[in-house]
């Protein structure tokens, strides 16, 4: 299958794009498309045009133009994402999809709401708190990312501990394959088992089998009331040890989130709210549900996080001191940014019992490779951020930390872990993929993308190995 110049696009396949979508929805200037080439991984490569579908019936039209003309198609939402996937390796076409934000509908007695996927994750949370509902996949990125790549990625957030990612809270799609083919899964219920589950296939499949225009999500009722506390432990491995505790208990914490000594000190000067300096580790817990039970919830929470190595046990007191803890923890990824631009950042997954395991072997491999290794993370379901703080211009460093990492991967993988836990696949993990997922597994993958996307033009070279 041949590829257009990476020049320039057919003038037919432009002069159809515009009769398609308008010009104004239309960059083929090379400084006006070269915004869209990059997202949150710092990789780029410049498309050679951006098209702006604004409705379904424009999707359609570009993915089958597309098809016609053998050019690669990249969808974008926001561009937050930071494995490459909406990089446009091969150039082609950039389809965004962030003017395709309308709310379609909100319906609180079905507990749910439809919205076009350009709408960002926090227009929906606005929209439905109104009625006394929220949608629990809760992103760093929220204010700013959109709904379509938190399901490209299955990106969940904090409340995944309790309320799960965007699978559990997904009822159905509308979308367009990579033949340009309209479908749609899933159902208005909350309860359905026709056919296969189409809805959670395309979920996490990060735009390499079709292109989402339409999400009908689950909503959740804001709980009555909620407790955040700020646990201090003098080390590391006492606080993955009342992880694990906490989470073995019957209270279910909404959120739980861990915070390494280096990741603290590097956050001090980013942060309102207070961080003592004999910290080995913090936990911040939260709890929600009735008024009446919240006693006993703290009362449970307090118990299974003692142990020898706590430090303090405190209750925030008031919503300032809450929104200073939670300012500070998603303060992190920028401030890390800041201090190591190029830093290698992985999301890996392992079962909760394995947490003091893989925190203790991330400190041997930091060792070992003389690499400052800082973790954070959502650890109330195992999904640790491990960011490898590196100088990219140092060639000796670069050579160790990528062996480091690979290191990692195998620490994950004995642990009974994931290479990922919601920041997906894109590129940079795609050659990683194949020691995690079995080859009957993958040939079936490779297979189930055949017939979606039969000319292979969608994100190609992406999430699944060669």
């Amino acid at each position: 299958m041949s590829t257009p110049s990476s020049a320039n696009l057919p003038e037919s396949l432009i002069a159809a794009l515009s009769d398609c979508v308008g010009a104004d929805n239309l960059l083929t200037a090379p400084g006006d498309c070269w915004n869209y080439g990059y997202d949150n991984s710092r990789r780029h490569h410049l498309p050679q045009a951006v098209c702006f579908a604004t409705c379904h019936e424009h999707v359609s039209t570009i993915v089958g133009l597309c098809n016609e003309h053998s050019v690669p198609l990249t969808t974008r939402g926001r561009g937050t994402g930071t494995t490459g996937a909406a990089v446009p390796i091969h150039g082609g076409l950039v389809l965004s999809l962030e003017r395709m934000n309308r709310i379609l509908r909100v319906d609180p007695d079905n507990r749910l709401i439809v919205v076009e996927t350009g709408v960002t994750n926090q227009a929906v949370q606005d929209a439905v708190r109104q009625h006394g509902f929220f949608w629990p996949p809760d992103p760093t990125s929220a204010a700013f990312c959109s709904v379509g790549g938190n399901l490209a990625y299955n990106s969940a957030g904090p409340r995944a501990v309790k309320y799960g990612t965007p699978r559990e809270n997904t009822l159905g799609l509308r979308a367009v394959t990579g033949s340009g083919e309209s479908l749609r899964t899933g159902t208005y219920t909350t309860k359905g088992v026709v056919g296969y589950d189409m809805t959670r296939l395309l979920i996490g499949s990060e735009g390499t089998l079709a292109v989402i225009t339409e999400a009908t999500l689950k909503l959740t009722p804001i709980a009555e009331t909620r407790r955040t506390m700020r646990v201090v432990y003098d080390d590391i491995l006492s606080a993955s040890q009342a992880i694990a505790a906490v989470m073995a208990q019957p209270v279910t914490p909404c959120a739980l989130e861990f915070i390494d000594h280096a990741a603290i000190e590097m956050i001090r000067e980013y942060s309102t709210a207070e961080l003592p300096d004999n910290a080995g580790a913090l936990l911040m817990i939260e709890v929600d549900g009735p008024d009446s039970a919240m006693p006993s919830a703290l009362q449970a929470i307090e118990a299974a996080a003692g142990n020898d190595g706590l430090i303090s046990f405190n209750v925030a007191n008031d919503p300032e001191e809450i929104a200073a803890l939670w300012a500070t923890r998603k303060a992190l990824s920028p401030a890390l940014r800041k201090v190591a631009p190029k830093k290698i950042n992985e999301d890996v997954v392992v079962p909760v019992s394995n947490i003091p395991a893989l925190i203790q072997g991330l400190e041997q491999l930091a060792e070992k490779h003389a690499i400052k290794i800082v973790n954070f993370g959502h650890a109330g379901n195992g999904n640790i951020h491990v960011n490898l703080l590196v100088d990219p211009d140092d060639p000796a460093q670069m050579t160790a930390a990528h062996t480091c990492l690979d290191e990692v991967f195998s620490l994950v993988l004995s642990l009974d872990g994931s290479l990922s836990g919601e920041h997906g696949v894109g590129i940079e993990k795609r050659d990683f993929v194949h020691r995690e997922i079995d080859p009957v597994a993958l040939n079936l993958m490779k297979g189930i993308r055949n017939e979606f996307d039969p000319n292979h033009i969608l994100n190609r070279d992406k999430t699944l190995p060669s």
